[in-house]
């Protein structure tokens, strides 16, 4: 390749069979013109670079363009090397029309402004490299932002449930107590203890959700930190539905549970697996009418794997928006000035594949909705 004001090619193609044949065409035709003119060919894949492709606004592959000497020219279509040997001989006079202007001013070998060509082109790709990186960490940034912004969100969405169970129990206590009576409580022993263990869990609860909140409040990663162990999910399913009951209570829901108690142990952090069950059901709560029914369900559905479904005769879900639902700060068009589905579902998402299971709704408008998810079998 010469170092004066040689042309400045770039190949653009792509990993079809093909561009191996077409770059061998162009290549070969270039071979037989290089005696006229030096030239410098880069061949670029638009998958490894797509950058360049947003950059050159390419809109096809196979493209040739004429980076230097300017003007920038564009060939594309399947006829390049016709094309290239038409453009040739404009090319070559414009290249040897800027070598003698480069040289009238005594700087033979440079390009525009002292710059040599071929560092350049090299430059402009440098660039254009470093552009696209640049755009890459600002959208990673954004990302992890609006991640700590949605699960903080979540998180303070979440309190209200273990709260409201915590007073509950604590309340329920201290009604029992009687100052004025010799044994001073109205309960027996067992159900003291019962619902002290119950409070103690709940504010267990609380106090791990704090720490979510403060740790996405100063993190910058987006990934879901999750500690999984041996776990019963049946009794922890139970644990749930007590712990709202009296949610259900007060629109006199009919609650249905299929939980068989031959259920292998799963693998899976219970704090999370608990909000997971708590948003779904909440869901089901607020979407289901005074008196329709919630169904609660699980299967061992493969040697791998257990099924969890919570299914309520709410207002359901429109076909379009099933797999939006579980999207980032998604609102169904009906929910838009208040809470609902999405509130929770992205974060269940999120905990679900965390624990590389599946999450999807099954639902139909003004007949309810089914929300899936699955476990992992502990040792599978």
């Amino acid at each position: 390749m010469s170092s004066e004001a040689p042309l400045q090619l770039l190949l653009f193609v792509d990993q079809r069979p093909t561009s191996t044949e077409k770059i061998r065409q162009i290549r070969e035709c270039l071979g037989e013109l290089e005696a006229d003119s030096a030239f410098d060919l880069q061949v670029i894949d638009v998958g490894e670079q797509p950058h360049l492709v947003e950059h050159f606004k390419l809109v096809a592959t196979p493209t040739l363009i004429k980076i230097y000497p300017e003007p920038r020219q564009i060939l594309a279509g399947s006829n390049l090397v016709a094309q290239l040997q038409t453009c040739w001989m404009q090319w070559k006079q414009s290249t040897q029309a800027n070598a003698t202007v480069l040289n009238v001013n005594g700087q033979s070998g440079l390009g525009f402004g002292g710059a040599n060509p071929v560092n350049q082109s090299a430059e402009v790709l440098r660039l254009a490299d470093e552009v696209f990186r640049l755009k890459q960490e600002k959208d990673a940034l954004q990302e992890k932002l609006r991640f700590k912004d949605q699960l903080i969100a979540m998180l303070a969405h979440d309190l209200r449930n273990p709260l409201t169970a915590a007073s509950i129990a604590m309340e329920t206590l201290e009604l029992g107590i009687n100052p004025q009576e010799e044994h001073n409580s109205r309960f027996t022993p067992e159900l003291m203890l019962q619902l002290i263990k119950h409070a103690r869990t709940q504010t267990k609860a609380i106090a791990r959700m704090i720490t979510d909140i403060l740790q996405a409040a100063k993190g910058t990663s987006a990934e879901l930190q999750i500690q999984p162990q041996e776990l019963d999910l049946g009794h922890l399913c139970l644990d749930v539905l007590q712990s709202l009951k009296s949610q259900f209570q007060s629109k006199s829901q009919i609650l249905k549970a299929d939980i068989p108690s031959d259920l292998p142990t799963v693998y899976a952090d219970s704090d999370r697996v608990r909000q997971v069950l708590i948003n779904l059901l909440d869901n089901a709560i607020k979407y289901t009418p005074n008196h329709g029914s919630i169904q609660v369900s699980i299967l061992h559905r493969t040697t791998q794997k257990v099924q969890v479904s919570v299914c309520d005769n709410g207002l359901g879900i429109p076909k379009e928006n099933r797999e939006r639902i579980f999207e980032d700060r998604f609102r169904l068009k009906r929910d838009e000035s208040e809470d609902g589905y999405g509130i929770g579902l992205a974060l269940c998402q999120r905990i679900v594949r965390a624990h590389y299971g599946q999450i999807w709704v099954d639902s139909l408008p003004d007949e309810g909705s089914c929300f899936h998810f699955t476990l992992p079998v502990y040792g599978s």
